[in-house]
């Protein structure tokens, strides 16, 4: 793993993956990681009746 590319400390010093490594490794563990390149997690826009 190389810092800065497939992870950076944030401002509490915590270990952060970037959307990079969740790709190199290839599935979502479902743990609604910040930059989760799947969007596990990630609100959706509710559908109106115009949309469908």
């Amino acid at each position: 793993m190389k810092e800065g590319e497939d992870y950076y400390f944030n401002d509490d010093g915590l270990m952060v993956f970037t959307a990079a490594y969740h790709l190199k490794r290839g599935y979502c563990c479902k743990n609604k990681c910040k930059h989760c390149p799947w969007g596990f997690g990630k609100k959706r826009a509710k559908k109106t009746e115009r949309d469908t």
